[in-house]
């Protein structure tokens, strides 16, 4: 879904703020927000949000607001009522971790960067 912002901002050039949604929500047990970029702001205005995917948690239940960065050579005015990220709900599997002393081997190993999909 679209997220709108909740008042007039200015974005600064290599500046990150916090966008007020005006809005709050509670999130199921076992779900979680993921608030992602436009890519019309990223094409147009180089506009991203530095966290992306960002996570609300289902404990959470103050407002939800937008961290933005403007990686753009001039700053960014954002209006109130514009739309400035989206927001998906997903289910989260919460990992049970197993201390073990060794870990089974795997083709790759430790290879790190740019180490898949090599001849």
């Amino acid at each position: 879904m679209d997220i709108y912002a909740a008042s007039d901002e200015v974005l600064p050039v290599a500046i990150t703020i916090a966008v007020p949604t005006g809005f709050a929500i509670a999130i199921p047990p076992g779900y979680e927000a993921q608030l992602r970029a436009r890519s019309g702001l990223a094409l147009r205005h180089n506009i991203v949000l530095p966290n992306a995917p960002g996570t609300i948690d289902s404990d959470y239940r103050g407002e939800v607001k937008i961290l933005m960065l403007n990686l753009g050579s001039e700053k960014y005015h954002i209006r109130r009522g514009d739309r400035i990220a989206q927001m998906v709900i997903a289910p989260v599997i919460q990992a049970m971790p197993t201390a073990v002393k060794v870990l089974p081997t795997t083709d790759r190993g430790e290879g790190g960067f740019g180490s898949t999909g090599r001849q």
